[in-house]
């Protein structure tokens, strides 16, 4: 039997999203003390927020802290490698960004976390990566249950494995643009166009 994938989302979240990112796509203008703010094409944060904190472990055991890509664009998302229909879209769609975007592309760093603690293994990992051709070009990162909840809950994430069926997994799936300053300023669909982030991370890796 197909295993199908659900998007679930507590009210909470839903309320923070939209409370955030309501005036934004698309949009620039003026921020309250009166200096212009970039167009995006993505959802604009108004206001923007600093960064959640974000310490894991990549797929090859090496510690990584968002903290340490100030200076370039972040972009941030929550997958799991068996997905079977959104997760493999947005990372392809990433990939087709980066390739998109040539040399501009060394001013992006894109993080994926897992939200799957039991299947995202560092060979499931590092598979898939490959399966994707982004070995090298995203960190994947992982970690213990409580580590990943800890994650999921700074960045307002909704995460669930079911225990009658491992294998589907119940998760938000954005991508949480992230500026240089280190501050989140824009938010993507999981169904975002490549040309949004091409358009985009050049903008945010100045901010």
């Amino acid at each position: 039997m197909r295993v199908v994938r659900m998007r679930i989302f507590s009210a909470g979240v839903v309320a923070a999203l939209l409370a955030t990112f309501a005036a934004g796509c698309g949009s620039g203008g003026s921020s309250p003390d009166g200096t212009s703010t970039p167009s995006f094409k993505g959802a604009v944060a108004k206001p923007s927020k600093p960064v959640p904190p974000l310490r894991l472990d990549d797929s090859l055991g090496h510690a990584v802290n968002i903290d340490d890509y100030r200076g370039k664009a972040v972009l941030v998302t929550f997958i799991y490698t068996h997905c079977p229909d959104v997760c493999p879209i947005i990372v392809g769609n990433l990939h087709t960004a980066q390739e998109k975007l040539g040399p501009e592309a060394k001013s992006l760093q894109i993080i994926a976390v897992s939200v799957d603690p039991k299947g995202d293994t560092p060979k499931t990992v590092n598979a898939f990566l490959k399966e994707h051709q982004m070995t090298g070009r995203m960190e994947y990162l992982i970690g213990s249950r409580a580590e990943l909840e800890r994650t999921w809950k700074a960045w307002g994430i909704a995460a669930r494995v079911p225990k009658t069926n491992p294998d589907l997994v119940a998760h938000s799936a954005e991508v949480f643009g992230i500026s240089g300053s280190g501050k989140v300023m824009t938010l993507y669909p999981a169904n975002f166009s490549p040309n949004q982030i091409v358009h985009d991370a050049p903008i945010l890796a100045a901010q």
